[in-house]
């Protein structure tokens, strides 16, 4: 039983992407850039906070590339049959840069998740709702590379630190822990490294594309997370100091999960994402930024739910 929950981290002018989300599953990465190196934005030191709000429903079952109607599915099903995740997602993230070749990121990720699901040879949902801390993220940045500084490196850690032993609260399944994808960390510590560039198309437009990758570095109570790859292109239109629009393509690959505790039949999955969205500059250090995420390709291995879109609202000020 393989819930992934994707997350959408949605910002123009946040900092390096938290979440959640979302890996897209409640312990990976998220899928859009919001990361100010990347983008062109962040060419001096100093502090910066960003507090960023994301909402998603999964509540579209897909198999393969195709929407599955639960209508045609009997019940009980040897198959889970899953009804909807919603999920309501924060994350806060301090970054400092002593000087404008190196930078580091801290991301606080906090979930709160409903999950309904009729498991197999079940007839009746089991619910479940978590609420807390996830898995922490210490991103460094370096782009030293040149005096333009346009092509940078990024590495870290996601450190397990998020709750993984939630349980069902209501239905047949009540007291059963809840499937590894649905927690709110994953339990490994995982290796993320990028690379990312920036630059000018024309007077007033932008571009930056992202690539990350992560690799879980251990397994934990019998599961280890499948390997996931960020594919980020963004352009930005930058001729109003006060509102700059954005638009994305966002791509998450994901394998298959491993272990005893693993859904590996139900598991990975290729989403494309298109991100339009904007940057409000309330003043000098202040800026709001929101973003909707709508998928225009998705491929699942087995049975899956995925959201219909993403949207997310933020807030970023440089100290």
């Amino acid at each position: 039983m393989y819930r992934r929950v994707v997350g959408a981290a949605l910002s123009a002018a946040a900092i390096l992407f938290a979440p959640s989300a979302a890996c897209a599953c409640s312990a990976c990465g998220c899928t859009l850039n919001s990361d100010w190196g990347s983008q062109g934005l962040a060419a001096s030191g100093g502090w910066r906070f960003d507090a960023r709000f994301d909402f998603f429903d999964q509540d579209q079952l897909r198999e393969g590339t195709n929407s599955v109607a639960r209508r045609d599915l009997e019940i009980p099903n040897e198959r889970e049959v899953q009804q909807s995740t919603i999920n309501r997602n924060y994350a806060f993230s301090l970054d400092y840069s002593p000087n404008k070749d190196w930078g580091v990121n801290v991301t606080l990720p906090w979930y709160d998740r409903s999950h309904a699901t009729i498991a197999e040879g079940d007839a009746q949902i089991s619910t479940s709702h978590d609420q807390g801390i996830g898995d922490v993220r210490v991103i460094g940045r370096y782009s030293g590379f040149d005096a333009q500084r346009t092509t940078g490196l990024l590495f870290g850690l996601k450190l397990p630190t998020g709750n993984t032993n939630d349980a069902f609260r209501s239905g047949p399944q009540q007291g059963e822990i809840v499937d590894r994808g649905l927690q709110l960390g994953n339990g490994t510590t995982d290796l993320l490294l990028g690379v990312y560039q920036f630059g000018a198309l024309a007077d007033d437009w932008g571009y930056f594309g992202q690539a990350i990758v992560q690799q879980a570095l251990n397994s934990h109570d019998s599961f280890k997370p499948g390997t996931g790859v960020n594919l980020n292109l963004g352009l930005r239109y930058t001729a109003s100091e006060t509102w700059v629009p954005q638009l994305q393509v966002n791509t998450r690959i994901e394998k298959r999960e491993q272990g005893a505790n693993a859904d590996i039949d139900n598991s990975g999955a290729t989403l494309v994402y298109l991100s339009p969205g904007v940057n409000w500059n309330l003043s000098r250090r202040l800026s709001a930024y929101a973003f909707v995420q709508a998928p225009i390709y998705q491929r699942v291995n087995g049975l899956q739910l995925e959201a219909r879109w993403f949207g997310s609202l933020g807030l970023h000020y440089i100290f």
